[in-house]
């Protein structure tokens, strides 16, 4: 059994968020006596709340964890249909609960994140046998407080400052964990590992098929800075990302990477909903009232991520669909993939979907 000073280590050694809910599953199911632990956090989609299980761990090594951008939402369990985990978020305390007598077996909810915020809730499940001692309940909280601190430490260093969206190095690290398609490689990839590879040195990496990067930029945005001033480009550069997180789902990922340069990585199955997921946002920028300087547009590409891409030529890819839409008079969304089936961009062969 590892020790408590060995799982603290391996918990803040990170520099992906997405592996902290695992690392803090594997820690309780090794130091507690307990069966199972589930995390399960809060996901929307148009108004609607669903519970995603991103990670399921039990006692006898069985378990998963699940990449939010390739879930199918209309599975996943409703909000209000787990009373139970609502009733923690809401309360903010731990809920038990016993079903066979006060010796029973029990779960142990307790939220994931101490405050309200909005974009990250959810609850960590402690399934036991029995009721656990005050000292196991201590470590649960003393663990939760540590993924915490790491969480909140590693979305600062995603975020870009002005925004609140994911920033450019953050793209990579999502760009290269998506090659990690089941749990044994999730547990067997760290982000220590991953860097060693470098993302800048552009290494090729297999990477599933339907995930899609889309850009988009602000049509005329030097315009609006030498005609409004700075900090009224800043507030069309604020009010845009509001619009992209009204938009999109909340498990597509959404980025500045800076300038008036904006980016999605989106796991979708059918190019056709990807397009019509850029002309939503699109005609969302087109409608919206920026009351200091009118009407604004945006232009967007898109592309499938290939099985030879690096984050950089992905997007390269979506610059030069976005060129072209620009150049075609701006306010559009152009997939790059339709673009080299008309002719534009050479061989559609070399350009074929990943399969």
């Amino acid at each position: 059994m590892s020790t408590l000073i060995e799982h603290i280590v391996k918990l803040t050694d990170h520099r992906d968020r997405d592996l902290l809910e695992l690392t803090l599953s594997k820690a309780l199911i090794d130091l507690l006596p307990i069966g199972r632990i589930v995390i399960a956090r809060v996901m929307r989609e148009d108004g609607d709340k669903r519970w995603l299980e991103v990670a399921r761990l039990d006692d006898k090594g069985g378990g998963r964890v699940i990449d939010p951008m390739r879930v199918d939402f209309q599975s996943l369990l409703r909000l209000d249909d787990a009373a139970d985990r609502v009733k923690c978020l809401q309360s903010r305390e731990r809920v038990e609960i016993a079903w066979a007598g006060p010796d029973g077996p029990r779960i142990n909810m307790l939220p994931l994140f101490s405050d309200s915020r909005q974009d990250d809730e959810g609850v960590i499940e402690v399934h036991s046998d029995a009721a656990l001692s005050t000292d196991a309940l201590a470590m649960v909280d003393y663990l939760r407080r540590i993924y915490r601190n790491m969480y909140s430490l590693l979305e600062f260093s995603d975020r870009d400052a002005m925004t609140g969206l994911l920033n450019r190095k953050s793209l990579d690290d999502a760009f290269y964990s998506a090659v990690l398609e089941d749990l044994d490689a999730v547990a067997g990839a760290t982000p220590k590992a991953m860097a060693q590879t470098g993302a800048d040195s552009e290494r090729r990496h297999r990477v599933p098929a339907n995930y899609w990067l889309g850009s988009a930029i602000i049509d005329n945005f030097g315009l609006i800075s030498s005609k409004h001033g700075h900090l009224v480009a800043e507030e069309v550069l604020s009010l845009v990302a509001r619009v992209m997180n009204n938009t999109f789902r909340t498990y597509d990922r959404i980025y500045r990477f800076g300038g008036e340069h904006y980016g999605v990585l989106m796991h979708c199955p059918d190019e056709a909903l990807v397009l019509a997921a850029f002309e939503r946002f699109r005609a969302n920028i087109e409608k919206f009232n920026f009351s200091m300087v009118g009407r604004t547009t945006v232009s967007c590409g898109f592309t499938n991520v290939m099985l030879d891409d690096s984050p950089s030529s992905a997007l390269e890819k979506t610059e030069r669909a976005i060129d072209f839409a620009q150049r075609s008079g701006g306010n559009k969304a152009c997939s790059y993939l339709g673009l080299v089936r008309r002719g534009f961009f050479g061989d559609p062969l070399q350009h074929s979907v990943a399969g």
